[in-house]
């Protein structure tokens, strides 16, 4: 996403059972709202109990000779194209589509779990690939060879025809993870699904209007503009060209005979559900028409609560009064579309 997030590098200390030396400061606004400079120490706190984030600075310890921290102007990599703040959003991005850090980023995401799940293809290889200049874009994966594979470090040849042949399984997921394995802005497995199902291959998704796009639940007018940008940039269409020519499948719809019992309702996960990943318990959320935020609200139908739950998601929903069920109940709710007695 280009996205240019600061973070802070802290001497080591154990943090709800782990080891943190960096956290997040989040953007550029939060870094001037909270004040952190360079050498200060800060107060840090483990965000949802999973992200660690730097909450403000000790005051009283800072170093007398302390400036204020300013958010650098150009990217880290050798183009340094300029970072923008956009209107009306709070992170500042590298803008420059060539962005060879943006470039990896978006391979990594296209070959992640979520999306077309190559197994295999993790960052380490991706960074190798990239600095070998295999791959320029994700339609480039399609025609990696034994023999480019074998050039890199820590492949012999088991390895490379393994990742080969994940690669190339990968050409028949469903049209859904494709859609999200392009990285579209905004657009996340809920609204793919449901362009998938509505549309039934990506060349109608491609022809789609905005209009059209936008009447899909969980799309919207933003989402839907993004969406239609996305496919009128040459460049991108470059690579669906490449799709094409590999022979990926642009109309593998996942057939759905889940009952639509969750219709209108969020249903809200945390922690670990027995039987589930965690992608496979949004899943089972979102095929029966319902919808799996990563937050509590007022809302929110239920909060499903699993192993190792994170304590702000239980302490909202106890403070709202939304009903909370194990996975005992989160089958039965999955089977009637009711809470449990």
């Amino acid at each position: 996403t280009g996205r240019a997030t600061p973070f802070a590098v802290l001497e080591p200390v154990v943090l709800s059972g782990s080891t943190v030396s960096m956290a997040t400061l989040h953007n550029r606004e939060q870094v001037q709202l909270k004040d952190v400079r360079p050498g200060d120490t800060v107060v840090v706190r483990k965000a949802g109990d999973v992200i660690p984030e730097v909450v403000g600075p000790v005051l009283s310890l800072r170093p007398k000779n302390s400036k204020p921290w300013k958010f650098p102007t150009t990217c880290v990599c050798d183009l340094k194209s300029k970072l923008v703040q956009v209107e009306g959003e709070a992170d500042t991005r590298c803008v420059e589509p060539e962005c060879p850090f943006q470039r990896d980023q978006r391979i990594i995401h296209f070959a992640s779990r979520g999306a077309m799940d190559i197994e295999g293809l993790g960052e380490k290889t991706v960074f190798a690939l990239s600095d070998k200049n295999f791959v320029s874009d994700i339609g480039d994966l399609y025609s990696l060879t034994l023999e480019k594979l074998l050039q890199l470090d820590g492949f012999a040849e088991l390895s490379a025809k393994n990742l080969l042949k994940a690669i190339a399984d990968s050409k028949s997921r469903p049209l859904a993870k494709l859609l999200v394995g392009l990285g579209i802005k905004n657009l996340g497995p809920a609204a793919a699904e449901s362009l998938s199902r509505r549309f039934g291959s990506l060349d109608a998704i491609i022809e789609a209007t905005p209009e059209q796009l936008s009447e899909i639940d969980g799309v919207g007018e933003v989402i839907a503009t993004k969406i239609a940008n996305w496919f009128a940039d040459k460049s991108h269409m470059a690579i669906i060209k490449k799709f094409r020519a590999a022979g990926v499948e642009f109309g593998n719809v996942a057939v759905n005979d889940a009952p639509q019992n969750l219709v209108g309702k969020a249903v809200v996960v945390t922690g670990t559900v027995e039987g589930f990943s965690r992608e496979g318990a949004q899943e089972a959320i979102t095929s029966r028409g319902g919808k799996s935020p990563g937050s509590v609200s007022a809302k929110t139908f239920a909060l499903v609560v699993g192993d190792e739950p994170g304590a702000s998601k239980l302490t909202k929903a106890t403070e709202l009064g939304v009903p909370i069920i194990d996975a005992a109940g989160f089958l039965k709710l999955l089977e009637t579309g009711e809470l449990p007695n």
